[in-house]
């Protein structure tokens, strides 16, 4: 028999209740796409982050209420609670200036541009550090494979020839 008790499962109103996190990417190809890492397959699109909001938080309940629905396990939110998602900044006036300026022109709230730079940055960070990573892996693999032509006899006069260097590269002789 087994110790372990059985947790009930929590009401559907109560998962609907339940904060997730959230990622949001810019397209390369324009607009913005939001997953829910915790919620398997649950992502959306939209042009706009302001539009993207609302249909984050559709697919979020579509996803839950579908799972509810056919007895599927809902997974809890897996964010530990000291990440509010929320923190100040301090900025220089003009760069606050700066800002409000560029949310204005994309019709978006402060608040939504920044979060938006944010993600772009920390993901061209991470794109970043992945090239470096591989460029590495890229030069180790080259030097393994440079070698050096000793050895060759003379060519006939009037024959052009081609020697290889210790860099690998091919130059006329």
């Amino acid at each position: 028999m087994a110790d372990m008790a059985v947790a009930a499962r929590k009401s559907l109103e109560e998962y609907l209740a339940l904060e997730y996190p959230l990622n949001v990417f810019a397209d390369p190809d324009g607009g913005y796409v939001a997953a829910f890492p915790d919620l398997p397959g649950c992502l959306t699109q939209g042009d706009t982050l302001q539009e993207l909001a609302g249909m984050a938080d559709d697919a979020r309940r579509l996803w839950i209420e579908t799972a509810y629905e056919h007895g599927i396990d809902i997974p809890l939110p897996s964010y530990p609670e000291e990440h509010s998602g929320k923190f100040n900044v301090r900025v220089s006036r003009s760069l606050h200036r700066s800002l409000v300026e560029a949310a204005e022109r994309q019709d978006v709230s402060l608040n939504a541009y920044v979060v938006s730079l944010l993600a772009r940055g920390d993901a061209q960070a991470r794109v970043e550090h992945r090239l470096e990573a591989l460029e590495k892996q890229l030069a180790a693999i080259n030097d393994r494979l440079r070698f050096q032509v000793t050895g060759v006899p003379a060519a006939p006069a009037g024959v052009r020839t081609l020697s290889v260097i210790a860099q690998g590269e091919v130059v006329a002789a």
